[in-house]
């Protein structure tokens, strides 16, 4: 299925159009969420998009995904852009893409984005679980991560949105039963 992309006027507009009954059968569409826990499992690293005073910012971060796909957690130094932003406007997205595999064969390459809302996770049991599933994607972080000096974010998902082909835009929504 294509998804039909409209320019946003104004900030209260969705940017893409959603039909809850197709959003349903999507997300239990096996043909749109492989791809995307392919790229999830097999690249560690994404680009992190967030925003500050109405200017796009990108960065690239180490993640780790659950199981279910519904969230996603990294990790940044709290005296960063980064952190700032984040604390300023919790809507985020993730890009992730397997371009670097595909060096010569553009039409391979595919990309996932997964939108959602960030939030900071206090010190205590919910940090330490997440911290645990960053540090076993990431072994090398368990310092960094572990350190007083570093904040770990949650995604919630809200959507994901595949791209193959470079124009082959298919939307997938995560939900407790997918």
């Amino acid at each position: 299925m294509l998804l039909n992309v409209r320019v946003m006027m104004n900030t209260g507009e969705q940017l893409f159009d959603s039909d809850p009954n197709q959003d349903s059968r999507e997300a239990s569409n096996a043909d749109v969420r492989a791809p995307i826990q392919s790229l999830v499992n097999e690249q560690v690293y994404a680009v992190l998009c967030v925003q500050g005073r109405g200017q796009p910012y990108g960065a690239l971060v180490a993640f780790a995904f659950s199981a279910d796909l519904r969230h996603a957690v990294f990790a940044t130094p709290v005296t960063t852009r980064k952190y700032r932003l984040l604390s300023e406007c919790d809507h985020v997205a993730l890009v992730i893409d397997n371009r670097s595999g595909k060096a010569g064969e553009l039409m391979e390459v595919e990309a996932v984005t997964a939108t959602g809302r960030s939030q900071l996770i206090a010190r205590g049991r919910e940090f330490d679980q997440w911290a645990e599933l960053l540090i076993s994607r990431h072994p090398n972080l368990k310092s960094f991560v572990r350190a007083e000096t570093c904040a770990l974010f949650r995604v919630d998902i809200v959507r994901f949105l595949h791209v193959a082909r470079f124009q082959e835009v298919r939307q997938w929504i995560p939900t407790a039963h997918s």
